[in-house]
């Protein structure tokens, strides 16, 4: 607006102004609870990942309730068993790995190009000093840290279980998140954001059956693998290249450096073997179960599911891993529909 002279005049209005420290005081309002809004985030992702499930039982004339309560009685079973029969292989396989550490590095030193940037000796000082508790100065571990260490455990344990009772909440109702949607949506965009959700949960039901289905085949096929080589802590490597299944295009490669590094260690033609045996298995699982797995699967670009990791563990830790790839999901949803706007209204 210009006045009579030609200067430009800024007029901001009492409600402008409210309407700014409003929006100022939600975005602190999260920032403090934003343990509470990971927990939320979290809790949807398991209501939403359990519907498939819930409504194959609904379909064989079984009431919601019962139908939810089922599914989360064999999911708890499901992972009970796991860690039942594999945590014990798994944490002795991780001692072995961790004890022989310095045995790992001094044969890194020998092929270390660049002895004066990596320094492996002070690496393995710095990761034992991660595990071990902090000494007082009496020797033993101060009551500071141990105070702090069982205040982790106990908030990670009641995130745990308000996860489960908010995400049981929100799957024993028909339209748990819908509600949810509308309570803290404006009315305006409430239509959009619900099937924007809702395309974006297909999406990442999808992403994580075919994920899962891949991680846990290639778990299979590279403890089979190093078994029948007689490679040590095959059931680590083995979990190790599960889960790093979950990272695209560099996954395979990186779980493979530990079983490579381990071979070596024990001989030259072990390594040999080991190296092959990971290309044999990552050029199987290019050509035949990736597609036959994940073809199917309206998929997120590689490089966003990347960035979604690395970003979710450093703001949300485990749980910001869990929703890294889901909330990709969801932007690629976005970024789409903002797409097709413009091609439409162009």
């Amino acid at each position: 607006m210009k006045d009579n002279k030609g200067d430009i005049i800024v007029n901001i209005s009492v409600s402008t102004i409210i309407k700014t420290i409003l929006v100022l005081v939600l975005f602190y309002v999260l920032y403090r609870l934003s343990d509470l809004v990971l927990v939320i985030l979290t809790s949807i992702v398991l209501a939403s990942s359990v519907e498939p499930a819930t409504k194959w039982f609904i379909r064989k004339k079984i009431p919601r309730i019962p139908a939810v309560i089922l599914v989360y009685l064999f999911f708890i079973g499901l992972f009970g068993s796991i860690f039942y029969f594999f945590l014990p292989p798994l944490l002795q396989d991780f001692s072995q790995f961790f004890a022989s550490l310095p045995q790992y590095f001094n044969f890194l030193d020998k092929w270390n190009p660049w002895p004066e940037v990596l320094d492996y000796k002070a690496i393995l000082q710095n990761l034992t000093s991660r595990f071990t508790p902090a000494q007082g100065a009496g020797g033993s571990a101060s009551v500071g840290n141990i105070t702090q260490a069982l205040g982790g455990i106990f908030q990670g344990v009641f995130n745990f279980v308000l996860v489960l009772v908010l995400s049981f909440y929100f799957a024993v109702q028909e339209k748990g998140i819908e509600n949810f949607l509308k309570i803290i949506v404006p009315q305006k965009n409430e239509k959009y954001i619900i099937d924007l959700w809702y395309r974006s949960q297909h999406k990442i039901g999808k992403w994580m059956q075919g994920q899962i289905l891949l991680g846990v085949m290639v778990g299979v096929l590279v403890y089979l693998g190093l078994l029948i080589l007689g490679v040590k802590q095959a059931f680590l490597l083995a979990f190790i290249a599960a889960v790093f299944e979950l990272i695209p295009v560099f996954g395979p490669t990186l779980s493979a450096i530990p079983a490579v590094m381990i071979a070596f260690t024990d001989s030259a033609s072990l390594g040999f073997m080991t190296v092959g045996l990971y290309i044999l298995i990552q050029q199987f699982e290019n050509h035949l179960i990736y597609p036959v797995v994940v073809r199917k699967v309206v998929g997120v670009p590689p490089i966003l599911v990347i960035l979604g990791l690395i970003i979710g563990i450093q703001l949300g830790g485990f749980m910001g891993l869990i929703l890294s790839v889901p909330l990709a999901a969801v932007l690629m949803e976005l970024v789409n529909d903002l797409e097709k706007r413009k091609t439409t209204s162009g």
